[in-house]
């Protein structure tokens, strides 16, 4: 028998931010990195989100640009160290949906396993606090021998990088797709809901939700929840798809 899986993504999907800007913030703090950066160039952005006249997606690109300008020449203990601080003093700030899931899985014996966007330091620190088998996060490349960043990355924020990563666990823990879980929140995430057979949109963005409702192989089989305040909301692409096209809604 082969084994379940679920598979989680954390900015947006676990933690109801995004871990990375936590991080820019302590930069910020510690005077490591300039404040023009985020007003000149990150504030912007996330102002656009916040008041719905940008997608979500280009601040959060935006910002892990800064960042890896940010952590160039830093010595990784820095930024571990800082990963540590965020994820002790804010890690708590999860949706209660998506912790409650992985509390489901384990009492089910799946292998809970995080693909996520945010540096691998601060996945590193969110899977052990959680508990989850395994990880992946984007890795900014430093020396070696020195273990000062070299301002190179490999992503983990595209669908490409999270396809490779479903792959590499499917065989490493002998897995099948079909009955394995996943959760994401952005258009990032759509390869993994795609992986599997049991995909779940948790608070999505309209990019994701709308490239969900043009695609027949995962479309019938998505699950979306949206937890606002203390609800839990359960819709099916369906109910989505009435109201995105205007002619079923009843309203």
């Amino acid at each position: 028998m082969k084994n379940t899986a679920a598979f989680f993504d954390i900015d947006g999907t676990l933690y109801r931010e995004g871990l990375i800007t936590e991080v820019f913030k302590k930069l910020i703090k510690y005077e490591i990195v300039n404040p023009k950066k985020w007003y000149e160039e990150v504030q912007p952005e996330f102002k656009r989100w916040d008041t719905r006249k940008g997608d979500y997606d280009n601040y959060l690109l935006k910002m892990a640009e800064i960042y890896v300008e940010a952590v160039k020449g830093l010595h990784k203990s820095q930024v571990e160290f800082i990963a540590k601080q965020v994820v002790r003093q804010k890690g708590d700030r999860v949706y209660t949906y998506t912790r409650d899931r992985i509390k489901w899985h384990k009492a089910n014996g799946h292998k809970i396993i995080t693909i996520s966007g945010s540096p691998i330091e601060l996945v590193k620190q969110m899977a052990e606090k959680y508990g989850f088998d395994d990880y992946r996060g984007a890795k900014y490349v430093f020396d070696e021998v020195s273990g000062i960043y070299t301002g190179e990355v490999i992503p983990m924020w595209d669908s490409i990088s999270k396809d490779k990563a479903i792959k590499e666990m499917e065989m490493k823990y002998d897995l099948d797709l079909n009955k394995c879980y996943a959760y994401g929140d952005t258009a990032g995430d759509l390869s993994m809901l795609k992986a599997v057979g049991k995909p779940v949109c948790m608070n999505p963005t309209k990019e994701l939700v709308n490239k969900v409702l043009q695609d027949e192989k995962i479309k019938d089989k998505v699950k979306i929840v949206v937890e606002r305040k203390d609800m839990i909301y359960k819709l099916t692409a369906e109910c989505i798809e009435c109201d995105h096209s205007g002619s079923k809604s009843p309203f």
